[in-house]
């Protein structure tokens, strides 16, 4: 059953790497969609651009004014206080987003079992569900492992390890499981639980059809590049010796990829497939996503 969301939808991270997506794929739905920027008159793509920065809690209430729904895709990782830098920001997001009388928030979260030891990025996620729904506003949470898509900070890291090394030595954690998922169905998903009541006040769990070993993930990459590529796990590499040492051989940040490496150690996987049921779709296969972030990096899409 879907609410009544008249109003505008508000994007908070709209520029960035799922958020662009799915400001494309709101307008395309016929959304009136507000994207919050801290740079409005640069930005060039779809939607309204208006001035808000989470960081500046009150230049939110202009932002959220007369909107009936908001998506929260916004973090710090590249920040070395991410965690109460997103603390800050998400309490100060739900606050202003329940005087401004929303009837929901989206937010895209991290998979991982609470019974683990989570690293501080995922804790952090954690924390910003709690923090967001603190204000009052039916929260609507997503949580998503690996996504696959051009442009994003963990397929980035995959596909230059792969691009750029024809062997690999690799901490143990290459062995932990995760369950990698395509941008274009995070997109899906996203949509699919915007004004349904259904999806009010909930956590869903979202992956891809298969489940994968880093090491696996690595490998299938090489595959479809029509090669192989060894892999020697060595257990005295921790994380942080080897987040320096891909600094070295690929081009993301430094202190986000780190911050996304210490996160591996955590098992990622659905548990819960409830979401099936709000939004029901099939998504892509591991191969079928790293095919189209490829293929959009040739510029071919």
């Amino acid at each position: 059953m879907r609410a009544a969301g008249q109003g505008p939808v508000l994007v908070a991270g709209g520029t960035g790497f799922v958020g662009r997506r799915l400001v494309a794929g709101l307008v395309e739905e016929g959304r009136d969609v507000r994207v919050m920027t801290r740079r409005p008159t640069q930005y060039p793509g779809p939607g309204e651009a208006v001035f808000g920065d989470v960081g500046e809690p009150s230049s939110l209430c202009a932002a959220l004014d007369g909107c009936s729904s908001a998506y929260y895709l916004v973090h710090s990782l590249d920040r070395a206080d991410f965690e109460s830098c997103d603390a800050r920001a998400a309490e100060a997001f739900g606050k202003h987003a329940a005087a401004s009388g929303l009837e929901q928030i989206v937010y895209l979260g991290g998979l991982g079992d609470d019974s683990d030891d989570l690293s501080a990025h995922l804790r952090s996620r954690r924390e910003v569900e709690t923090l967001l729904a603190d204000g009052g506003v039916p929260v609507t949470v997503l949580r998503a492992g690996i996504v696959v898509g051009h442009g994003g900070i963990s397929w980035e890291i995959t596909r230059q390890l792969v691009q750029h090394l024809p062997a690999m030595i690799t901490p143990r954690w290459v062995r932990t499981r995760t369950q990698p998922i395509a941008v274009d169905d995070v997109v899906r998903y996203l949509i699919g639980v915007l004004d349904n009541q259904g999806a009010f006040a909930r956590v869903f769990e979202i992956g891809g059809p298969d489940v994968l070993q880093y090491a696996d993930m690595l490998k299938r990459v090489a595959a479809l590049d029509g090669r192989t590529l060894p892999i020697v796990p060595v257990p005295l590499l921790t994380p942080g010796l080897w987040s320096r040492w891909l600094a070295l051989v690929t081009d993301v940040d430094t202190r986000a990829g780190r911050n996304l490496i210490d996160s591996m150690v955590n098992e990622v996987i659905v548990t819960d497939h409830s979401i099936r049921a709000v939004v029901p779709f099939l998504p892509m296969t591991y191969d079928e996503a790293v095919k189209v972030a490829l293929a959009e990096r040739r510029g071919e899409r």
